[in-house]
């Protein structure tokens, strides 16, 4: 594939905010660190085979590499694109752009978008890039102090988990990684709102978000 990709001369290609590329453009090569990732489509049933309205589908966040940039120049090191074609990545979730060609949606992202490697389809086996960690987050309290049964809406959110995972660490200015000092089995307060939250195949809740926003180590 070279780092490109081979688009059908038949359709344009669409991208949110309704441009259209004409079809005499035959390729599509991210440039730099950008890398293009093929959408995994919308679950269209619950588990229990439910069919779900549009409104109720989670927006995916998963998909196929299938075209990288050559790569970007940190100091007096080329550092290439740490995903290859084929590799099955999850992306922060408001990431990117979105481009449309030949029936399937495309999502057009910086690598550091991409959370990391998932080649399985439970969430657990996440293998975070970079700056990120993947955290089990603890389960929320069921009643308060005084013995109230709390609704789902009005439980307070946990910020504390385990560390299920880490990534190498971030680039510094010359292209060395730089080690990350959260580990696995670590126990973490994390920022509350920061990250992208899934839910694991044992009905278990994690988060995936950088380093930066876990604030402690809990002895």
């Amino acid at each position: 594939m070279g780092g490109g990709l081979t688009l059908g001369s038949t359709r344009g290609l669409v991208v949110k905010a309704a441009t259209t590329v004409a079809p005499k453009y035959t390729t599509l090569k991210p440039l730099g660190d950008r890398v293009l990732v093929k959408i995994k489509a919308a679950e269209e049933k619950t588990a229990g085979g439910i069919l779900l309205p549009s409104t109720a589908q989670s927006k995916p966040q998963g998909g196929e590499v299938v075209a990288v940039g050559e790569g970007r120049t940190l100091g007096q090191k080329k550092v290439d694109v740490g995903v290859k074609t084929g590799t099955p990545v999850v992306y922060s979730k408001y990431a990117g752009t979105e481009v449309e060609f030949d029936g399937s949606k495309h999502l057009l992202l910086k690598e550091d978008d991409i959370v990391g490697i998932l080649e399985t389809d439970d969430i657990k086996d996440l293998k975070p890039l970079n700056d990120r960690v993947l955290i089990k987050v603890v389960e929320a309290e069921q009643t308060t102090a005084g013995g109230l049964l709390l609704t789902q809406t009005t439980k307070e959110k946990p910020s504390i988990g385990t560390v299920i995972a880490v990534g190498p660490g971030p680039l510094d200015e010359e292209g060395n990684r730089k080690e990350l000092t959260a580990c696995a089995g670590n126990t973490v307060l994390f920022s509350k709102y920061a990250g992208n939250d899934f839910k694991g195949s044992d009905g278990s809740d994690y988060i995936a978000l950088r380093a930066s926003d876990v604030m402690a180590v809990l002895p």
